[in-house]
């Protein structure tokens, strides 16, 4: 039956993606058993706003096959408080970094939300990113996503390059992009179906392809770990400069810092990341700055979890300062509303 009230594509949505990351999760744990590291997620649960308004749980891995690993699911809703242009945002976002550098990183997000106007819409994205990058890989990645996303390939590649472009390295964050915002296209089983297809594709072929890579790869020789370390840090650096949906969510609330930045990875090359402000744009420079401070000095800074909370707060401070530096936020051809409409 088709979902016709908004709390009825909630739930739907809401379902989704919790069968998605239950999906991604055992997937990933297949990886680590296969890799010999049998350790599992562990789940952590958030609340927004004490439970009145919702929260999330996501289930997080570090150490063995992993570098870090998050898989967040959260449903925030505000039926009682007509004020709020936001009615709820249903989302799936996970972040696979392997500890093994011939293995990619890979991200994803699917989310619902609907606003009090009656305006509801999907984003689908999903990114394929390597420190060290395999033709075949990329190969295989693009084959499995295109052939889910169909008709919708060509537009979210074109927009999924575009929004995981880093002007300031003259780069993109990884080697294959994907990015569908504002998907309504007036059929919402349609959709839900168009996401459910990309994320399971990408889930399925991912978990293959960094099985095979650590099957394939002998251990990591000091040339991969540099490797590995400096792409890291353009990770953070592009995270926490130019992803929108990074610095909407640290805007909107603190509740979850820590699962926010949950797609960080554990350590960056803090002088290397210091080596690109004069690269950014004027107004960033600052931003540069603060990122810079948030992180321990030293060869190789940690990224636990208070220098997440650091740079969260790092985050909140530039763009309290100076609002105007978030028209550079990345964007694709649709631009989502502002983190002002869904204050």
């Amino acid at each position: 039956m088709a979902a016709s009230s908004e709390s009825e594509r909630r739930s739907r949505a809401l379902a989704l993606v919790e069968g998605l990351q239950a999906r991604h999760v055992r997937r990933l744990e297949a990886f680590s058993r296969a890799a010999g590291h049998p350790t599992g997620f562990t789940p952590v649960s958030w609340d927004r706003d004490r439970g009145r308004h919702g929260g999330g749980t996501r289930y997080q891995a570090a150490g063995g096959a992993f570098d870090r690993a998050s898989v967040n699911v959260s449903c925030v809703h505000y039926d009682d408080q007509p004020g709020k242009a936001l009615a709820s945002a249903t989302a799936l976002s996970a972040i696979v970094h392997p500890a093994h550098p011939r293995a990619a990183s890979m991200h994803l997000h699917v989310s619902w939300t609907a606003r009090k106007d009656g305006h509801a819409y999907w984003r689908i994205m999903a990114d394929l990113n390597p420190s060290m990058p395999d033709a075949a890989q990329t190969a295989a990645f693009r084959s499995a996503l295109s052939a889910a996303a169909g008709t919708r390939w060509e537009a979210g590649r074109d927009d999924g390059d575009r929004y995981f472009a880093i002007p300031a390295l003259a780069r993109h964050r990884g080697v294959c992009h994907f990015y569908l915002e504002g998907l309504d296209s007036g059929d919402f089983e349609a959709d839900l179906a168009l996401g459910e297809a990309i994320e399971t594709a990408v889930i399925d072929t991912y978990a293959g392809l960094i099985t095979a890579a650590v099957e394939r790869a002998g251990d990591p020789t000091p040339e991969e770990r540099a490797a590995q370390l400096a792409y890291h840090t353009v990770y953070l650096f592009q995270v926490l400069t130019l992803d929108r949906g990074t610095t909407s969510g640290l805007l909107v609330h603190g509740d979850n810092d820590v699962g926010i930045l949950g797609s960080l990875p554990s350590r960056v090359d803090r002088g290397l990341l210091a080596s690109w402000r004069p690269r950014v744009p004027p107004v960033q420079a600052a931003l540069v700055d603060g990122l810079v401070a948030a992180l321990e000095a030293g060869a190789t800074s940690p990224v636990d979890e208070p220098a997440k909370r650091r740079l969260a707060d790092a985050v909140r401070a530039h763009y309290a300062a100076h609002p105007e530096a978030l028209a550079l936020q990345a964007r694709g051809t649709v631009l989502p509303p502002t983190v002002a409409n869904h204050r």
